[in-house]
């Protein structure tokens, strides 16, 4: 399950877990115009992880997830990006 939300400044998805024996913990995904921060408590430690991303680290995420094993980069319109 998940939700959307619109803010002024980003676009707010969570990730819920369901369905499993071993469930984690919601993920936050926060859409920015220049980066995407993805969070998640640690229940051991209780603290919040926070990871980063670049646009173009979420591209390079949304391709990789479809290709085999390998190195790659990507090309558009015959620019790297």
């Amino acid at each position: 399950m998940f939700s959307i939300e619109h803010d002024f400044d980003a676009t707010t998805i969570t990730l819920i877990d369901e369905g499993s024996p071993h469930l984690q913990e919601d993920i936050t995904i926060n859409a920015f115009d220049d980066c995407i921060v993805i969070e998640q408590l640690d229940p051991r430690t209780d603290l919040v992880e926070r990871i980063t991303l670049s646009i173009n680290q979420l591209n390079d995420l949304a391709a990789a997830l479809n290709l085999p094993e390998g190195v790659y980069q990507r090309v558009i319109d015959g620019r790297k990006d």
